[in-house]
């Protein structure tokens, strides 16, 4: 047999799987990715056959040492208020692990899909008087959705892609009075 034969790739074991998946979710807590970019890696994770598959997944980022959180965060976002207007969070920000949307005759809108969380579940308290609130997540992330309100509603519109084990759950507890509060996915940017 020639040396310069193709050699397959080394078969990755469970375990394996397992310390990437990991490692990536210390690259989601300080900041690296987003919740949306850590869900699409820890589903490929699982689904790799391969060493070299799992080398890909991390081949941008930087070395994990256990501890050490070398990169400057951001602060966690813990309240968004609108009162008579809107606001809204796109792109990349920090959710805390417990937050607070307050609209008050307005609109909220936090889209979670690029947002950096710092552990494995977050929770966001929904309060809406005579306004919206309007929860975007990306899809494969558990969704919990309880709360009451009068006068308005509360929904909840996921798609069918399938839950992906391990990724974060985001609880939403929603409280409104002629008001509203949704939550749904929708495909990235």
């Amino acid at each position: 047999m020639s040396s310069s034969a193709a050699v397959p790739g080394i078969r990755a074991s469970d375990e394996e799987r397992e310390a990437l998946v990991v490692e990536l979710r210390e690259h989601a807590a300080t900041g690296r990715l987003t919740l949306e970019e850590f869900s699409t890696r820890m589903e490929r994770a699982y689904a790799a056959r391969t060493r070299d598959e799992l080398d890909r997944l991390t081949a941008d980022l930087p070395a994990v040492q256990a501890g050490t959180g070398t990169v400057a965060r951001r602060r966690p976002t813990r309240w968004s208020i609108a009162v008579m207007g809107g606001i809204e969070r796109r792109g990349r920000w920090r959710l805390g692990e417990r937050t607070a949307a307050v609209s008050i005759m307005g609109g909220t809108v936090l889209d979670l899909r690029e947002v950096e969380i710092d552990g494995p579940e977050v929770t966001i308290t929904a309060v809406t008087v005579m306004g919206g609130i309007e929860v975007i997540v990306p899809e494969g992330i558990d969704v919990e959705l309880r709360g009451f309100v009068l006068m308005g509603g509360k929904s909840m519109r996921l798609s069918d892609a399938p839950r992906v084990p391990g990724t974060p759950l985001v609880r939403i507890r929603a409280f409104g009075l002629m008001g509203g509060v949704d939550v749904r996915t929708r495909p990235s940017h």
